[in-house]
């Protein structure tokens, strides 16, 4: 079934990404941190400042997903910046606290497996402030890049608007059946026509049009959809599904009198029982 495309990579390819990344860093500073030390007459194993570093990578990369979640789920815009402003340094403080316990357990568990014991050297108060002005600059570094490459992603993949009367001429009464959608697209703007939609999946107050192997979200409801539509060309299959007949290739039912509906691109588009009849004699009488 498919699903809306997304601008986001996958979960998992963005932690190994940033695996990658933060394991880069990681080495290259406990390479420095075994310098540092050469040049002050100390002997540093580097196993030592690997482990430092190492703990902390790993505590960052576990608690990236729930960053990520709380950025979609209370994103920052211009008009709510300013209300949401305090729940993320709120949030950063959560961040801090579960970056120092996470890697402080870390080390202690790390160091007592190698036989030896790992020793702070600091209170946990200061510990804590420490590292909480570190870890409020990597968290806010993080909330930032996520709100940038979420805003580029809907720039690049592009949002359509319904165009509901001409655009030159005096003023007429409203067009029932717009011809077309007006698709902005990375500062650029396109006209698609509205027979060139394959399929629509309601999304939230979206619904996410399918033209020639892209989808592009329009602000609209899907019963809002269906009525400026023709009834005639675009049938509702599913309470958040609506097809083009003229892309449906094929019915294959399923159990519990549903059905999938196999479209031109290779899509399958579910079809709920209660539509199924009525998407039937739609076609028989086409």
């Amino acid at each position: 079934m498919p699903v809306p495309s997304s601008p986001r990579l996958p979960l998992a390819s963005r932690l190994l990404m940033w695996a990658g990344i933060l394991l880069v860093v990681a080495v290259a500073n406990a390479v420095v941190e075994v310098m540092d030390a050469q040049r002050r007459g100390d002997v540093l194993a580097l196993w030592e400042p690997l482990v430092w570093e190492l703990s902390s990578v790993g505590v960052i990369l576990a608690c990236l997903p729930m960053l990520w979640w709380g950025c979609r789920r209370w994103p920052l815009h211009i008009d709510t910046w300013k209300r949401r402003l305090p729940l993320y340094l709120l949030a950063s403080v959560g961040w801090s606290l579960l970056h120092v316990l996470g890697m402080m357990a870390v080390r202690k568990v790390t160091y007592l497996g190698l036989g030896t014991t790992y020793v702070d050297g600091s209170s946990w108060a200061s510990r804590l402030l420490y590292e909480y002005l570190k870890d409020v600059r990597v968290f806010f570094s993080f909330v930032a890049l996520e709100h940038f490459l979420s805003w580029f992603g809907r720039r690049r993949q592009g949002e359509a608007h319904l165009l509901a009367a001409p655009e030159d001429g005096p003023p007429v009464e409203p067009v029932q059946r717009p011809q077309n959608f007006l698709v902005r697209k990375l500062g650029k703007e396109f006209l698609v026509s509205t027979e060139e939609v394959e399929y629509a999946q309601a999304s939230g107050n979206y619904v996410n049009l399918r033209v020639r192997g892209c989808d592009y979200p329009l602000r609209m409801t899907m019963a809002a959809l269906e009525e400026r539509l023709d009834p005639s060309v675009f049938l509702r299959c599913h309470r958040s599904w609506l097809i083009n007949r003229r892309h449906l290739r094929s019915i294959e039912p399923a159990d519990g009198g549903e059905a999938l509906l196999h479209m031109a691109d290779g899509a399958r588009v579910p079809c709920s029982r209660r539509q199924l009849p009525t998407l039937r004699q739609a076609l028989g009488g086409g």
